[in-house]
C-alpha cells in the first residue's frame, strides 16, 4: 500500500532527487510558492521550495525498497521518528496543494504590501495599530506610517510582524 514519506534532500537538489525517484516510479512532490526578493537592486518575485531541502515522497514499500530511495542521488535520509519512517498524511498533502494552487494562498504567503496599503502591527509593543505601508526596507523589513499624537511617524518592523487591514 502506498505511503507519503518527507526525505531530507541535500541542498538546494530536491529537483535532482524528485527526478531521481520519478525514474524509480515514487511519485514526488515539494511545494512551491512565491516569495518578493531583492535582485540586483531590484524586487522580483521568485518562486522557492516552502520547505526547503524536504520533499515528500510516495511509494508502496512493497514494490520499492527503502534503501533505494534514501540512497538515491540528492536523498539524504528519510525523515524519521525513532529508527521508522515517519508517515504523512495524504490529507496534509492535499491541502499543501490545494493552498498552492491558490493565487490568494500565494499571496498571503509572501505578503507583497503595496505603498499607501493599511497594515495592522500584530506583535510587538505596536500591537494592534493600525498603520499604513510606506515602502520595504530590505528583504525582511518594511517601513510603516504609524499616527502617534496626531503626527505620522515612520516605524521599522519586521514584515512578519505585520497583516492586511479589512
Amino acid at each position: 500500500m502506498k505511503h507519503w514519506y518527507l526525505l531530507y534532500c541535500k541542498r538546494t537538489e530536491q529537483q535532482r532527487a524528485e527526478q531521481n525517484l520519478k525514474r524509480q516510479g515514487v511519485d514526488c512532490y515539494y511545494p512551491i510558492v512565491t516569495v518578493e526578493k531583492l535582485r540586483r537592486g531590484k524586487y522580483r518575485q521568485v518562486e522557492e521550495p516552502l520547505f526547503p531541502n524536504y520533499i515528500f515522497a510516495c511509494f508502496d514499500p512493497e514494490s520499492v525498497q527503502y534503501t533505494s530511495v534514501r540512497s538515491t542521488r540528492g536523498v539524504v535520509d528519510f525523515v524519521r521518528q525513532g529508527a521508522k519512517p515517519i508517515h504523512v498524511d495524504i490529507q496534509l498533502i492535499q491541502h499543501l496543494m490545494m493552498m498552492e494552487d491558490s493565487d490568494e494562498q500565494r499571496e498571503l504567503l509572501y505578503q507583497g504590501f503595496k505603498p499607501g496599503q493599511k497594515v495592522t502591527v500584530e506583535s510587538g509593543q505596536f500591537a494592534g495599530a493600525e498603520a499604513i505601508f510606506k515602502e520595504k526596507d530590505g528583504e525582511k523589513r518594511c517601513i510603516l506610517l504609524i499616527k502617534i499624537l496626531n503626527q505620522q511617524t515612520e516605524l521599522r518592523i519586521n514584515n512578519s510582524d505585520i497583516k492586511a487591514s479589512c
